[in-house]
């Protein structure tokens, strides 16, 4: 389950980057960069959301105790990936990484990583999965539609 759910967070950082580079060529260059920013906060929390929604039952959750240690995986892969390769691969100062969790500031990013944490148990508790246990029977002669 966790491997699988590990191949997920790596698809969710494609997605992550693309939004990046879509909100760096098309909506910055049309409003501020506070607005851009704040957009694709939203967009990336919503896409979080739609790629768990796709892949919940691929992941294999048999409970909401799994769900969370599936966010709570995502989440420090995230702040491990945002920190540590923000700063030391990308030289970005400790400063700027730190401002994007200021709500105050009109910084959204927290809410990605509220949805990193909370996606897998969302989509998990409101039934889009069922467990291993669900079954497509196969028909039997009785269930013929041929009669």
């Amino acid at each position: 389950m966790l491997a699988r759910a590990a191949f997920v967070w790596f698809l969710i950082m494609v997605a992550a980057i693309l939004n990046g580079a879509l909100r760096d060529m098309i909506v910055v260059p049309r409003t501020s960069e506070l607005a851009a920013r704040a957009l694709s906060c939203v967009t990336l929390a919503s896409a979080i959301v739609f790629v768990t929604w796709l892949t919940i039952g691929w992941m294999g959750p048999t409970s909401s105790r799994d769900a969370w240690r599936i966010g709570v995986m995502w989440l420090v892969m995230t702040l491990a990936f945002e920190l540590g390769a923000g700063h030391y691969l990308f030289h970005t100062p400790w400063a700027a990484l730190i401002a994007d969790y200021n709500l105050l500031a009109g910084r959204l990013w927290i809410l990605v990583l509220i949805a990193t944490l909370t996606a897998p148990v969302v989509v998990y508790r409101a039934g889009h999965y069922h467990g291993p246990t669900t079954e497509i029977s196969a028909a039997t002669p009785d269930d013929s539609p041929c009669r």
